[in-house]
């Protein structure tokens, strides 16, 4: 065991010291991919082989914010909407949602043009220093995961209203500015409609520390030349209150509901918004955050663009919601810091969730 250990180790090395990324073996002509990609079933997750459903009458809701300010009906209707799509799916579409289709695909057309470039250029953002606020890698954890996924990432914080443009890389320099700052005011909206659907005051989650920060996730999934072997990105739910993605037309996003996997089409304008472990752990199970994967693929190269919202601080505690607790629907979670979900994402048992755990826990006593 200790060579096969020293040979993973060396050949990750051998990867990361290159400093190419995934794209970087495409590149390179590979037509085999390395087996520190290749997933297999002690790394797979226990869903992975649940079937896909192919009915296209299916799929998660999409749900127009049109006039939400201006009329107070549609504004109703629409909160009735995304309380559903929280409760049965954890995932829904939102369009006419205010970021103008022209900033998205000035955006993805930004990114590609990042991680397109010649090597010289990115390698100068290349690190796996968490603390880092612009940086650019292969698999943050690369040392640490049991497989590699099919994907590089350049990750941005930038907090609200942006301006230090020189931190942030050339090829995208302008139009992440602009779509950071429009993404902060449509993350507000987004979690107003959130608070209502709860039955709570419009500011409620915002009151509380929800939309503290956001970090922007750039995702670059180069084709693949064996994509039954590999991963985009794994089974998994993101540990966050809410997730805000754009996606190009490449496709690969899925969501397991109700022991299948559904494709997540990409629709044009749209942006996809899932819901993480913090929002199901606050609302103590009323909404759901649902697990989901990026499957590689051989026609091309995919690009999407992720907006985590969450709240990092150490000291933060957050437990359900004393307003929608009762003598019938008792708090089923401890209060937590976010580093609780990270270190119970981590434990090696792919039986549970990382909210499965802390339930077990709090129950345990």
């Amino acid at each position: 065991m200790g060579s096969i250990t020293c040979d993973r180790v060396s050949e990750l090395k051998a990867f990361d010291d290159t400093k190419a990324g995934v794209k970087g073996l495409v590149d390179a002509g590979i037509t085999t991919i390395p087996q520190i990609f290749i997933q297999d079933h002690h790394t797979k997750h226990k869903f992975d082989d649940k079937p896909i459903c192919r009915d296209p009458k299916i799929s998660i809701p999409i749900i127009d914010l049109q006039r939400i300010h201006k009329d107070s009906s549609l504004r109703s209707q629409v909160i009735d909407q995304i309380r559903s799509a929280c409760e049965e799916w954890g995932f829904f579409q939102v369009i006419n949602h205010g970021i103008p289709t022209s900033i998205l695909d000035q955006a993805i057309d930004g990114i590609r043009r990042f991680f397109e470039q010649d090597i010289e250029v990115k390698q100068k953002y290349y690190s796996r220093d968490y603390s880092k606020k612009i940086k650019y890698c292969s698999n943050l954890n690369l040392y640490s995961a049991p497989t590699l996924f099919w994907k590089d990432t350049l990750s941005c914080v930038m907090g609200r209203d942006f301006s230090n443009s020189e931190d942030l890389p050339e090829a995208c320099r302008e139009i992440m500015i602009t779509y950071n700052n429009l993404m902060w005011k449509t993350g507000d909206t987004l979690f107003e409609l959130l608070s209502e659907a709860l039955g709570l005051d419009p500011n409620y989650l915002k009151d509380i520390g929800c939309v503290e920060e956001m970090t922007i996730g750039n995702s670059y999934y180069p084709e693949c030349p064996q994509p039954e072997l590999s991963i985009g990105i794994a089974t998994h739910s993101d540990p966050g209150f809410v997730t805000v993605l754009i996606q190009d037309q490449i496709g690969g996003l899925q969501v397991f509901h109700e022991d299948q996997w559904f494709d997540i089409a990409p629709v044009p304008e749209a942006l996809v918004v899932n819901l993480g472990y913090m929002m199901q752990l606050i609302t103590n199970d009323k909404f759901k955050s649902a697990y989901h994967r990026v499957l590689s693929n051989k026609e091309g190269s995919r690009i999407s663009i992720g907006s985590f919202f969450m709240n990092n601080s150490c000291s933060r505690r957050y437990g359900p919601i004393k307003e929608l607790l009762s003598e019938v629907n008792p708090p089923l979670y401890p209060e937590i810091t976010l580093k609780d979900i990270y270190n119970n994402q981590s434990l090696k048992n792919n039986e549970l969730s990382a909210l499965d755990k802390l339930k077990l826990a709090s129950h345990s006593g």
